[in-house]
């Protein structure tokens, strides 16, 4: 039986996981739950999965969960209780399903102590991608990814035959406001931004999709998962989500991963490699009518793509910075302090005045991640 600590089970991809686990009683079990305040639905979790340890970054919302709680399974608080949270040893497998750079630590410590990875937290890899996959290779661990384009190449790719490869092509279903003109970007608001066509995600991760910057994010995440060059991983939007995305070979022939566009497909994966378990969601059916279609990414409407590509190519800590840069003003335009626009304008902004850096451990992309965020609130007068 597969042990799971999962890292953000109160979020849209841990919810999901549980769904999974919940499918799978004698296959997998829920030994860590971590939330950060939704101690509400963290409680009802608890009283299902029964996990030995619970972890609730919010030291305050941890105090009212303690003194209404009196089962059996522990208990901790603050930021630094989601390092135990990845390394006790009552775990196989950790799923990074928080948001943002707050699972970086976490998921470098995991490695560490040699657990598995299941990643759905892409900004540990933008942020600090040299850094973990060097721990990788040196633990000898299995770093198998969450995200359903990531996902999908790993299913597509044959690494034995590597150098046989193409390129890869990360699709993309255009967001809410695709075919959409910059103007008509202008006053779009936050029920705007969070109505995805074909996802169900939560915000943060929805409104990237709508700017792009979600697709910039995997492109850089993919250069590190997979070794490949920059100029070998392309973007093509693809509407109906169900080419989740294609390996090319070098004879021309193009390896696809198809599937219904829902979480627990390449969740499940990653907790059942190198197995394949029987689904016990929806699947495709090929009894109704399928249209696939594809376009170029419209780069001139949402150029953040374009600046994820020449981030990557610099590298250092310049990733690190678009990705705190984003994450800043996308909590701002969730606030509804600031506009959609000035997501894209903020991070650019801070890009540019960035003196590119090498980052030699954690403590470097903990200061550096820091010093960017009091210059993205700084540039956007919030607190």
């Amino acid at each position: 039986m597969k042990q799971i600590a999962i890292l953000g089970s109160t979020g849209s991809i841990g919810r999901q996981a549980l769904e999974v686990i919940r499918s799978y009683p004698d296959r997998l079990r829920a030994t860590v739950l971590t939330a950060h305040r939704n101690i509400d639905l963290l409680e009802q979790q608890i009283e299902e999965f029964q996990p030995l340890l619970a972890v609730v970054t919010d030291t305050a919302a941890a105090e009212r969960l303690r003194a209404r709680y009196a089962g059996k399974t522990r208990i901790r608080s603050g930021p630094d209780a989601l390092v135990e949270a990845g390394t006790v040893a009552a775990c196989d497998t950790v799923l990074t399903a928080v948001s943002g750079a707050v699972g970086i630590q976490p998921t470098l410590a995991a490695i560490a102590a040699g657990k598995d990875i299941a990643l759905a937290n892409k900004e540990t890899l933008v942020a600090a991608g040299d850094l973990v996959m060097e721990t990788v290779d040196k633990q000898g661990v299995a770093l198998l990814p969450v995200d359903s384009e990531h996902s999908a190449i790993f299913q597509c790719l044959d690494t034995q035959r590597q150098a046989e490869v193409a390129g890869l092509v990360l699709t993309a279903s255009g967001g809410p406001f695709r075919g959409k003109t910059k103007a008509d970007l202008a006053h779009v608001t936050r029920a705007d931004c969070l109505r995805h066509p074909t996802w169900r995600m939560g915000p943060k991760i929805t409104v990237d999709s709508a700017t792009l910057f979600n697709k910039g994010l995997e492109v850089i995440e993919a250069h590190h998962l997979f070794a490949m060059p920059y100029e070998r991983i392309r973007v093509a939007v693809h509407p109906q989500s169900i080419v989740h995305s294609m390996v090319e070979y070098v004879d021309g022939a193009v390896l696809a991963q198809l599937g219904t566009p829902d979480m627990k497909l390449p969740i499940q994966l990653a907790f059942s490699y190198p197995e394949r378990w029987q689904v016990v969601q929806e699947t495709l059916s090929w009894e109704e009518r399928h249209c696939l279609t594809f376009e170029a990414p419209d780069t001139d409407t949402f150029p953040a793509l374009t600046l994820a590509y020449r981030v990557g190519r610099t590298g250092k800590s310049l990733p690190l910075v678009m990705n705190a840069a984003n994450e800043v003003a996308v909590h701002a335009f969730l606030e509804e302090k600031i506009s959609f626009l000035q997501i894209y304008e903020t991070v650019e902004t801070i890009v540019q005045r960035h003196r590119p850096q090498a980052l030699r451990d954690i403590h470097d992309v903990a200061c550096i991640d820091r010093e960017i965020r009091r210059e993205a609130k700084a540039l956007l007068s919030i607190e």
